[in-house]
């Protein structure tokens, strides 16, 4: 069960990260929980959106893909807490920012889905 869920929940991280660089909405719809909040703690005031609100900002982005930037992104860790509940750190580059993702997933229906995003993110050096 455990290694089933570890797989399932790298199979939907290989779906965020092309999200993301690809700026693909439908791919991101497919890992993200609808009830699922996005919070980003680096600016002041801290930033936190729903989905609707998160998916139109990435619509609008101009793809990492499209300007060939270097794909940088990874798992540092999987941990399941329950066997519907686990927190996943993650790492990526959207130039010109290295974001530091804590992710919460929740099994439900039996998907793993992302069911809050909270970030930090530091400006790469030029």
């Amino acid at each position: 069960m455990q290694n089933n869920s570890i797989t399932e929940i790298q199979q939907q991280l290989e779906k965020y990260f092309d999200g993301l660089y690809f700026c693909d909405v439908d791919k991101l719809k497919n890992v993200f929980h609808s009830d699922a909040t996005y919070i980003n703690i680096t600016d002041e005031p801290m930033l936190k959106l729903d989905m609707d609100a998160y998916f139109f900002i990435v619509e609008k982005r101009i793809s990492p893909a499209s300007q060939n930037q270097l794909r940088q992104d990874k798992v540092i860790a999987i941990n399941l807490i329950h066997d519907q509940l686990a927190m996943v750190h993650v790492e990526c580059v959207i130039e010109p920012k290295y974001f530091y993702d804590a992710l919460t997933w929740v099994q439900k229906q039996g998907e793993w889905k992302i069911i809050s995003k909270v970030f930090y993110y530091q400006l790469l050096a030029n």
